[in-house]
């Protein structure tokens, strides 16, 4: 879920293209921005509970609604990685069913959901400095495009990473903060809701494809 339409970047060429404003950002604050999110998600990380028999973190069981929410989208997390733990490369390429759909696929396609919500939605990082790995934000991608023997390790690495960055994007904002979507306002808290919801729901594809591949089932 996401909008469907941005606006078109003004064209950089031309004699007569204006100067940058005062308020474009230099390569200080850039760095600046960017040292700010690494300490972020670093405190983030560390404020994590204790972990449950299979290293996933447990939601704390009384905590304030954002520590609520992140809790269980960080367990939700660790049960992605759990879910596809052991497979090989070769049977998370395989399709299992009549669509594209992989292991490798929905990792992939978890991976830049994080980066719109968290990064351009949350963040107000303009697209096409997001570095989406598979696609354009809400336009097409290529997550599904799954070559035989596709690296499902690098898969998850990359899910780690953008992971990382959104918890990095959240610290210090408050449930009821409004921000722009597109063409929808919405919440930080609605954000959060949305992605326990979209990660839930394919952690439970995983389970399937991963008990039709090797025949495992779990929680």
């Amino acid at each position: 879920m996401g909008p469907n339409h941005r606006a078109e970047p003004p064209d950089p060429g031309g004699l007569d293209a204006p100067a940058a404003t005062p308020d474009a950002p230099d390569e200080l604050d850039v760095l600046v921005d960017r040292l700010a999110d690494e300490q972020a998600t670093t405190a983030a990380e560390e404020a994590r509970g204790p972990s449950d028999g299979e290293g996933r973190p447990e939601p704390p069981p009384i905590a304030d609604e954002m520590d609520t929410l992140q809790g269980f989208l960080d367990f939700l997390r660790a049960t992605i990685r759990w879910k596809v733990e052991g497979l090989s490369d070769e049977q998370a390429s395989a399709r299992m069913l009549g669509s594209a759909t992989t292991v490798t696929g929905l990792v992939r396609h978890l991976a830049d959901i994080e980066r719109f919500w968290f990064q351009e939605v949350v963040g107000a990082v303009p697209a096409e400095e997001v570095g989406y790995s598979w696609s354009e934000g809400s336009g097409p991608s290529r997550a599904w495009e799954v070559a035989d023997g596709a690296s499902l390790a690098d898969a998850l690495a990359d899910y780690e990473a953008a992971t990382r960055l959104s918890r990095g994007r959240l610290h210090g904002r408050a449930a009821r903060e409004e921000l722009r979507g597109g063409s929808e306002v919405v919440t930080v808290r609605w954000v959060l809701a949305h992605m326990v919801e979209e990660t839930a729901r394919h952690a439970g594809q995983l389970d399937v494809l991963a008990e039709l591949l090797d025949g495992r089932t779990g929680e």
